[in-house]
């Protein structure tokens, strides 16, 4: 039995261990071969460097209008996510708290919403903001990613909500709050493992967004840096030192948001798992 139980975790670990590896060898790659020149990555991209050289760094931030586009990520990810996650748990709220004919058809129709691919209504949206000349527009995005992402939001607020009791508002009713008050004070700091849990799924997923942003942003002077990195590789694809170099630049920034906030979303599953 003893023997079993060894055999079993050992196979877990070297599972695990080889799963990590297929997942930090891509990576691992891209970040020796940004060091190198050109010519070192095409006759042996699988060495190490003979050399630490940053040059490729700096022609490539250069190049691909890196700091523009990263604060134009910045802008659009941070209003995104903070009026995704105030207008879904205001939403929410009202929806499990203020009883309503309306609110389970209301509720079913917002999941019904994440159903429906993006791909099928990229085509009539682009065009009915462009004949509006809504396009090209930072706060047209914005708008987009809070109809896109307030669905998921509500529908993990409104189960996690659910589990709140009911006690802890009628007290505060009864010590003089409004309804405002009462969500504010009572109902949004019990839901901050949820919050973050969100908050981390949506930095995750605007940020890194490719195409609804090269449906709306088409001046050079608004792209994201998904969208700066793809124009860079069309013009610079034979320059491998410049495209390992442009790689790491995009992906360092969504990996440090990663580190910071991960404990967070551990909480937030962990948390949800107890409800």
């Amino acid at each position: 039995m003893e023997s079993s139980r060894k055999i079993r975790k050992i196979t877990t670990l070297l599972a695990l261990a080889v799963t990590l590896l297929l997942y930090m060898v891509p990576f691992a790659l891209v970040l020796i071969n940004s060091f190198k020149s050109s010519k070192e990555i095409t006759s042996n991209p699988l060495s190490l460097p003979t050399a630490i050289n940053l040059s490729a760094y700096w022609e490539a931030m250069d190049k691909m209008n890196f700091l523009s586009s990263f604060f134009n990520s910045l802008i659009i990810t941070t209003i995104s996510v903070i009026v995704i996650a105030i207008f879904s748990s205001m939403a929410s709220y009202a929806l499990v708290r203020m009883k309503s004919k309306w609110n389970n058809l209301i509720f079913f129709l917002m999941i019904a919403s994440m159903i429906i691919p993006f791909q099928a209504l990229m085509i009539p949206l682009v065009k009915v903001y462009g004949s509006f000349g809504l396009l090209n527009n930072k706060w047209t995005l914005i708008y987009m990613y809070l109809g896109f992402g307030t669905a998921m939001a509500v529908f993990i607020y409104h189960g996690f909500m659910k589990s709140i009791p009911l006690e802890l508002e009628e007290a505060a009713f009864i010590d003089g709050c409004n309804r405002f008050q009462v969500f504010y004070h009572i109902i949004l700091p019990l839901l901050k493992p949820t919050t973050m849990t969100i908050v981390i799924l949506d930095v995750l997923w605007i940020w890194n967004d490719f195409l609804l942003p090269s449906l709306i942003l088409v001046n050079a002077q608004t792209r994201t840096l998904p969208l700066s990195t793809y124009y860079f590789f069309g013009t610079y694809a034979i320059r491998y030192d410049l495209v390992m170099a442009a790689l790491m630049l995009t992906m360092i920034p969504v990996l440090v948001i990663y580190l910071f906030l991960q404990k967070h979303i551990i909480q937030g599953v962990m948390q949800g798992s107890i409800k």
